[in-house]
């Protein structure tokens, strides 16, 4: 790959789950990566990786759910770590409760995370796309997206949030020559179950693996610029469980 040819993507949460493996992806297709989640530790043991591969990997610890800051973040990680073309907003969290008994902090909570930051990412980013004039952006969303699921509320409302948000971007940044795509997978075997706001008790066996939703990540990024997947929802074939 040419110097001409290099690109640099930027991914959310990619210390474990589908972000991960999306870095170990684009790792492997050549892609340079600036690795971005709270844990500094678990982004560096990722960025080994790159190690005799001849591609870029750096960690920034980034705490998103500090959505007022998010912004700066990514701004001043561009900055260290060079042009960013593709952003794969994929950070998130999982909650469950019904909506009469969900406090007002954890929806806050919910929606920070799932839909503020991202928005905050983007605003980081665009800028630069902008000025290129050429940009990739992924959002990672959910089957709930697109289905409300009980007990599953305040996630739903931040999924349907974040596909309004990418459908609105795209029209919104199509005349930029930038690209938004938003992945909808089903239910994905990662640590999101299990995680203390999660209580779900599903056969993790029959859901999708990170590796899946990351090769259709991957493949939405390599796509020609003059085409681009706007919405792909990517399920189990056993069905949403």
């Amino acid at each position: 790959m040419s110097l001409e040819q290099k690109r640099r993507a930027l991914i959310t949460g990619a210390s474990s789950g589908i972000g991960k493996a999306t870095a170990l992806a684009f790792i492997k297709a050549g892609i340079d990566v600036a690795l971005v989640s709270r844990s500094l530790d678990k982004l560096e043991a990722v960025a080994a990786a790159t190690q005799n591969s001849g591609v870029t990997a750096k960690a920034y610890a980034v705490d998103l759910a500090e959505v007022s800051q998010v912004k700066a973040k990514m701004q001043a990680i561009a900055l260290d770590f060079g042009d960013i073309d593709i952003l794969v907003n994929n950070a998130g969290m999982g909650y469950t409760a019904t909506l009469s008994e969900t406090p007002l902090a954890d929806w806050q909570k919910v929606i920070d995370l799932n839909l503020t930051s991202v928005l905050q990412c983007i605003q980081g980013i665009l800028p630069g796309m902008r000025i290129r004039g050429t940009g990739t952006i992924i959002n990672v969303a959910s089957i709930a997206a697109k289905q409300t699921f009980p007990n599953w509320g305040a996630y739903c409302v931040s999924k349907f949030g974040l596909l309004a948000l990418s459908q609105t971007l795209a029209q919104e940044e199509r005349a930029h020559g930038i690209r938004v795509t938003t992945i909808c997978p089903g239910s994905v075997n990662t640590e999101l179950w299990d995680t203390e706001t999660v209580h779900a008790d599903f056969d993790r066996s029959q859901m999708l693996t990170p590796e899946m939703v990351a090769e259709s990540i991957l493949h939405t990024a390599l796509l020609p610029p003059q085409a681009v997947i706007d919405e792909l929802t990517l399920m189990p074939s056993a069905g949403a469980l």
